[in-house]
This record gives structure tokens, sequence and C-alpha cells, in this order.
């Protein structure tokens, strides 16, 4: 066959392939690097990513000294993994329990903090969300969220007018997620919109409270999956309160934490404050 153009798809499927082959035959890892594009996507034509076993991320903050590799797929394990590393004179150190470094418990004690349990692949990771109500000073109130997602934020706000009888129609709202993490599932609406009230009505949070749940436009409180599991891992952290949608309550609570089932989100902003 005449040869093909230089990164053209029937040259990477030919190049990839053999590559496969041989670390088939020799039973050998092989490590096959690409570049990405400014979207965080890998450049180029995808057929690489469905011929090989196993695709890794690197997803690093350049103000952060921690990079997180993250598998997108995994033929033969659990896709959605994550792992913490920092980078040392030494080279790559493990993180063995991440959760450390998102909790950034200096500022647990001031309003506007609250803990929650997110899912990352097979295991909880608690992460810390901070939420700033300011006075606007425009006519176009602010709403920026970072770590998890803008629209959702503002189905929170909306939610809690309709809901929690609390506007915040002219004031500035930020949600911010602790370590450059970003949480891409439902089981940070909860957590967010307590932190969002917490810092309205300048009241801080139970230093010793977790809360996770999915929050509904009927303003009620949805249950999350791997609900025990979230629970169990914040009693191994210290966590003695968690407030949780009723259907995620254990039957078996772990030793140390007090469940509280919410319904709505009225309950759970009466419940709190």
């Amino acid at each position: 066959t005449p040869p093909s153009a230089p990164g053209s798809v029937s040259q990477l499927r030919e190049c990839v392939g053999r590559i496969v082959q041989f670390a088939k035959q020799n039973e050998v890892a092989v490590l096959i690097i690409g570049h990405v594009t400014k979207e965080g996507a890998i450049a180029g034509p995808r057929v690489v990513e469905h011929m090989v076993d196993t695709v890794l991320y690197f997803e690093s903050d350049p103000a952060s000294r921690y990079t997180m590799i993250r598998s997108v797929k995994n033929r033969f394990g659990a896709s959605g993994e994550m792992g913490v590393f920092a980078m040392t004179e030494d080279g790559f150190r493990q993180i063995k329990n991440p959760s450390a470094i998102f909790l950034s418990r200096e500022s647990s004690s001031q309003p506007g903090s609250i803990v929650t349990a997110a899912w990352e692949g097979s295991r909880p990771l608690l992460v810390e969300i901070q939420a700033l109500v300011a006075d606007g000073n425009s006519s176009y109130p602010k709403r920026l969220a970072t770590g998890m997602d803008q629209n959702r934020l503002s189905l929170l706000l909306a939610v809690l007018q309709r809901h929690g009888d609390i506007a915040l129609g002219p004031e500035d709202v930020f949600v911010n997620v602790v370590g450059g993490l970003r949480i891409q599932e439902t089981a940070a609406d909860l957590p967010a919109l307590l932190a969002i009230v917490s810092s309205f009505r300048n009241i801080a949070c139970d230093e010793q409270l977790i809360s996770f749940g999915e929050v509904g436009l009927a303003g009620e409180i949805r249950p999350v999956r791997f609900g025990t599991e979230r629970i169990a891992a914040a009693a191994k952290q210290g966590f003695t309160r968690a407030i949780v949608a009723a259907s995620n309550v254990p039957k078996k609570l772990p030793k140390g934490i007090e469940v509280c089932p919410v319904r709505r989100v009225s309950e759970a902003v009466e419940l709190v404050f």
C-alpha cells in the first residue's frame, strides 16, 4: 500500500496496532504518550483510544503542587479511578489520603464552608465547598462556580428562592471547590446550597458536619449512589454528623456519627441553621 500522510487515521491505526501486538506477545506494558488540546481532550484522531486498554489523563493546576491522574477508560478495571501525586525532588510521590489535601479545615469555622463526600472512581473523597454571598454593585448579579457546573448553581439559587424562602436576586454568589477538584455529580447540590445559606446568614456550619444529596426542582432532596460508603468515610475522618437524603440513611450506622435524614430543602436549612 502507498505510504500514508503523517498523523493520518490509517497510519495511527497501523502503528498502534503493531505496538499493541508487540505488547501482547511479549507480555510487557507499553505507554503511548499523546498531546491534548486546549479543551483537555486527546489531540488527533481518537482511534488510538479505542485500540489501547487504558486511557489516563494527567490533570494539574499550575498553582498547585499536586497532580491528579484519572482513568477515563480501563478495559480490565473500573474507569474513573483517580490517583493524587505530589512532585518532589525524587519524582512523583503518591498521596495515600487524598481527602487530607482537599479538606482545608482552617476555614471550617467560618461562614460559607461545608464538607461533602464526592465519589471519585470507586472511592469517596472528602472535599470542602466554599460559598460567598456579597452585595451586588450592578444590576446584573454575578453567579460564578469553580469546580462545579455553572448552570447547577443557577438552578440551586432558583430552588432556594422558591422552596427555601431565601431570595438572593441582587446578591453576587460565588461557589468554589477547595483544592482545584471538579465535582461532576449532583451529590454536591445540598452542601453547596447549605454553604450559600451559611454565607448569606453569616452563620458558620458545624465543623463536624458533612452533607451530600441531589436537589430537585420541586425542592426535594434526592438520594445519591454509594451513600453508605460516603458516610463511613466521613466517620473515619472524625465527622460526627451527616445530613443526607432520607433514602441514603444506612440500615447499620457507622460508629461515632449521627445521620440526619432530610426530604425537603426547607428541612435541611432549618436543621442546620
